[in-house]
């Protein structure tokens, strides 16, 4: 362990669980190592060290905590420096030393359960949790002098201190526990009392295992159905919603990156992405996302954890960094606006010798590697700091080469602008608010020299360190960016003992900097000024002046700027094109309302924009690109279901049968909309009793003066399972038909609506092969696209809608089958005859030929729609088991209105093998492989 208690310095264990705490406490430094034994497997010895002069000279304290006291951990209380906590090693004993005079001297407590580890209150200074080995959850309102259990079965690392902005409940505890059952649940508890009365489980029911996230003002948990992953987030302990992506992202997998600034930024994997995630931006709630970036690379850390090529930007609100996977290379962009825009990185436009380097953009660009050092005493490939917003050091490689060992440093600052300064990889430290930099190189190799920067890296100075040549394991500032004082540590040889070597720079300054000594500094991107809807101008010390800074006072000045659409993003359900419109994307409907909205009250009426979370823009377009207040209409009542009691489709004769009504939202008219669990007229439901045995037909109608909803339950007493039935329709038209199957107390019930017609055209259709990309082949992506396509074909023919059904087909390649339809007006009359159909068709194969037929499935994939070929009714051959009266045409699920069709020729037919649902229980030597065929049955059947 390395530990210091100077401000601003990290507290951190180098063994594989780790904790970090600023601190600010004078001069003092701890350092906790310990003797490894390989031919043991454990730690043998363990020395505390304590340091009050910067780390010039250094006390050894084994003494003061116990000669044979084996030490494991060492822990500064966030809130109070002068508090330390060490935690023995629990093979040898469970106890933990306190000290409240910054290490000096400790008092020494046993513990009855072994501790994982520990979570400080970030305002309490006295409140601790403690996780144990076997996974129970502990408190202390005592700095850990007593304990008091809270919970058992809780999840590793799923437990967290309240943090709502509001203040509200500062000793709330969230937590994700186990049932006795195996599952999961979400619950919080006070600190002091978690007994199960007092308990509150937020969710309802149960949610995923290990996915509890506490994050600012944010709870997200996951819960899995239907083989799907579903996200649920609240927002300041509102209820929970479920977090609203674009319809056919499809996560797999999903890791929120940031909830600063009252938004939520999230990688997600979509159901057709392996080594790539796209980061998504909500609003204030967390809950509508909007797609921010595409394709982001990600990789896999040491301990299985998904690491993501993205970097923010400290110091500079909105700016971000990531590596875009694209053809199979992948490129650095950069956004300044949180994820509204983002454009590729400029390379340096000469090497170290100041040769010439021929990039030019789009073609080339600047590639850095993005990934953050896990080791808290180095710097990783990229480092910023928040005192220091105007310098970014990253790695990177030079244009043209792809090869991971040709990497240099590159800086961006006020100064270069963007410039190579080393050949080779180096850490960069950042002493004096950026004003020093201190670069050291990454090596294997001992080294004994380290480089100085006081313009922000544009000129570098070579020092030496130590007079002998060191193996680095790592540095660390002391105090950190505000003074000018390391400490390099590591070994001369591996058998060696470590060595520390501070390094003092303060006797290169003879002063502290003056107001002479800065310049206003205006941060811009390609030299826009407005960043975030404000003008930021900086203080920085200017490059010639060789002056101390000390404390960082931050922006100068910040102006907010007038409101341009660069400062608003696509709303929820719209995407931006290449002219800069956010338009509405093909699977959504702009004028679909709330499910709150109820005549009488009004809804916010989306433009298309939302302007960016935490933009400071004022006036301008911001009052066009706002949402606008609607009132809102009236609506017929909707989501009407009838159900059983017990959920079961089967009952006994002479026994109560329990019926419940359900209503997903029903609007009165006069201001009151309400969503109904039990519309029935008692509280318990109405209850029947069925006298005689078979399929009892059971309807509800639900109706006010807008319109009305109906629902159908079938009721089985005994219904024997059907092979096949034959049925004649009367007239051309629509017939809705339900299916049901049986088997045991098993029932499964569907409805399809069949349009029948005795003359009709059909052509099969096939697309561009990039629209299998996006085909999750699931039936609501088939429906949208087809309602998409059939909107293609009108626009390009000119032909009526109500004489185009398409029916995308399930699996790859991706088809559809267009139906050409007469269609009758309102005297009954028929507007077509089969001439007239023959006409229609030639008018669309010729216009499918041409490739006019074309629709923009999202910004920048465009999709032709070709003829595959025609199809003359009916589409197999006539057999004589069905004497050429009867004709199955085509089973297929499309979407016209709001209806799912089944196309039949002529008007009878047999329904064998028409649909397929899961089997219900029944036994093996019942089942067809894994489905089971249901037959259509007439809905008059009884």
């Amino acid at each position: 362990y390395l530990n210091c208690l100077d401000c601003a310095c990290i507290s951190v264990s180098l063994s594989p669980i780790r904790r970090q705490r600023d601190c600010f406490i004078r001069r003092v430094i701890l350092i906790l190592t310990k003797l490894y034994d390989y031919n043991l497997g454990s730690i043998t010895e363990s020395s505390l060290w304590r340091s009050t002069d910067y780390g010039t000279t250094y006390e050894k304290l084994n003494d003061k905590v116990g000669l044979k006291t084996i030490l494991s951990y060492l822990y500064v209380c966030p809130t109070n420096k002068r508090k330390i906590m060490l935690l023995t090693d629990p093979e040898v004993e469970s106890s933990l030393l306190i000290s409240s005079d910054e290490g000096a001297t400790y008092q020494k407590y046993r513990l009855n359960f072994y501790i994982h580890s520990l979570l400080f209150h970030p305002k309490q200074e006295d409140w601790i949790l403690a996780y144990s080995q076997d996974q129970k959850l502990f408190s202390s309102v005592e700095f850990g002098r007593r304990w008091l259990l809270l919970h058992e079965g809780v999840t590793p690392n799923r437990f967290y201190w309240s943090m709502m902005g509001n203040g509200r409940e500062p000793d709330l505890v969230h937590l994700e526990a186990r049932t006795v059952d195996g599952h999961a649940q979400y619950i919080t508890c006070k600190m002091q009392n978690c007994s199960e009365a007092t308990r509150s489980k937020p969710f309802p029911g149960y949610i995923d295992h290990n996915s509890l996230i506490v994050q600012g003002d944010y709870v997200f948990v996951q819960l899995t159905s239907g083989g799907r992953p579903h996200y649920y987030v609240s927002y300041r302990r509102s209820p929970f919603a479920q977090m609203k992506l674009p319809k056919y992202s499809l996560p797999k997998d999903m890791h929120v990156i940031s909830t600063d600034e009252n938004q939520v930024f999230a990688a997600v994997q979509e159901w057709n992405q392996n080594d790539t995630y796209n980061l998504y931006i909500s609003d204030t709630r967390g809950v509508y996302f909007t797609l921010a970036l595409e394709n982001v690379k990600s990789s896999q850390g040491l301990e299985g954890n998904v690491m993501i090529d993205l970097y923010e930007v400290a110091g500079i609100k909105g700016m971000f960094l990531a590596n875009k996977k694209i053809d199979n290379q992948v490129k650095t962009f950069i956004t300044y606006n949180k994820g509204r825009d983002w454009s590729l990185l400029q390379a340096p436009h000469t090497d170290l010798r100041g040769n010439p380097i021929h990039c030019l953009l789009p073609y080339c660009s600047l590639h850095l590697h993005l990934k953050v050092s896990d080791n808290p005493y180095t710097s990783g490939n990229i480092a910023s700091r928040d005192t220091a917003p105007s310098i970014i050091v990253a790695s990177g490689m030079k244009p043209f080469k792809i090869a991971l060992f040709d990497v240099q440093t590159w800086t961006n600052s006020g100064v270069c602008g963007g410039c190579w300064i080393f050949e080779e990889e180096h850490s960069v430290l950042y002493l004096d608010q950026g004003g020093v930099l201190v670069a050291m190189k990454h090596t294997s190799l001992p080294i004994r020299h380290l480089w100085l920067s006081f313009d922000e890296g544009r000129s570098w100075s070579k020092y030496s360190f130590t007079s002998l040549p060191l193996f680095v394991d790592g540095v660390l500032g002391e105090p950190g960016e505000e003074t000018l004082i390391m400490t390099v540590f590591g070994h001369f040889s591996h058998r060696s003992e470590w060595q520390l070597v501070k390094v003092d720079y303060k006797s290169i300054f003879d002063r502290r900097c003056e107001e002479e000594d800065y310049r206003p500094w205006q941060l811009h991107s390609q030299g826009e000024a407005c960043i975030m809807g404000a003008k930021r101008i900086y203080r920085k010390r200017k490059s010639e002046k060789k002056c101390m800074q000390g404390k960082y006072a931050g922006a100068m000045t910040s102006e907010p700027c007038v409101c341009t659409e660069a400062d608003f993003d696509c709303d929820y359900g719209y995407e931006r094109h290449s002219n800069g419109q956010c338009l509405p994307a093909f699977w959504y409907n702009p004028s679909s309302l709330s499910k709150d909205c109820s005549l009488g009250q009004s809804y916010l009426n989306s433009t298309g924009y939302r302007k960016v979370v935490s933009n400071n823009c004022t006036d301008g377009v911001r009052e066009r690109y706002t949402a606008k207040p609607q009132q809102c209409p009236g609506k017929p009542p909707q989501g009407l279901r009838i159900l059983t009691a017990d959920g079961r489709l089967t009952a006994q004769q002479g026994l109560n049968v329990t019926f419940l009504v359900q209503l997903e939202e029903v609007d009165f008219g006069d201001g009151i909309a309400v969503s109904y669990a039990n519309l029935s007229s008692t509280e318990d439901g109405i209850k029947h009793i069925y006298q005689n045995v078979g399929i009892f037909r059971v309807t509800v109608l639900v109706e006010n003066s807008l319109g009305s909803d109906s629902a159908v339950l079938y009721l089985h007493v005994t219904w024997p399972l059907l092979r096949s039935i034959t049925f004649t329709f009367s007239v051309e038209g629509m017939n809705t038909i339900t299916v049901q199957v049986s088997a045991g107390n098993t029932i499964l019930q569907d409805t399809k609506t069949i349009a029948v017609y005795e003359k009709f055209q059909s052509l099969r259709l096939s697309f561009s092969p990039n629209l299998d990309d996006y085909n999750p082949d699931i039936p609501e992506w088939r429906r949208d696209i087809s309602r998409v396509v059939k909107r293609a074909l009108v626009e390009a023919t000119g032909i009526s809608s109500k004489h185009v059904l398409v029916a995308v087909l399930p699996g790859l390649p991706t088809s559809a089958e267009l139906f050409i339809l007469p269609y009758q007006d309102a005297t009954g009359e028929k507007k077509r005859t089969a001439a007239n159909l023959e006409q229609i068709s030639e008018t669309l194969i010729q216009k499918l030929n041409q490739n006019l037929v074309h629709f923009e499935l999202k910004p920048g994939v465009r999709i032709l729609v070709h003829a595959a070929h025609l199809t003359a009714a009916p589409l197999v051959d006539l057999t004589p088991s069905h004497s050429g009266s009867a004709m199955l045409m085509l089973l297929s699920v499309v979407f016209v209105g709001l209806a799912v069709f089944v196309i039949y020729k002529f008007k009878s037919f047999a329904t064998e093998n028409l649909l397929t649902l899961p089997s219900p229980s029944l036994p093996c030597d019942e089942r067809e492989g894994n489905n089971f065929r249901l037959f259509l049955s007439p809905s008059c059947s009884t």
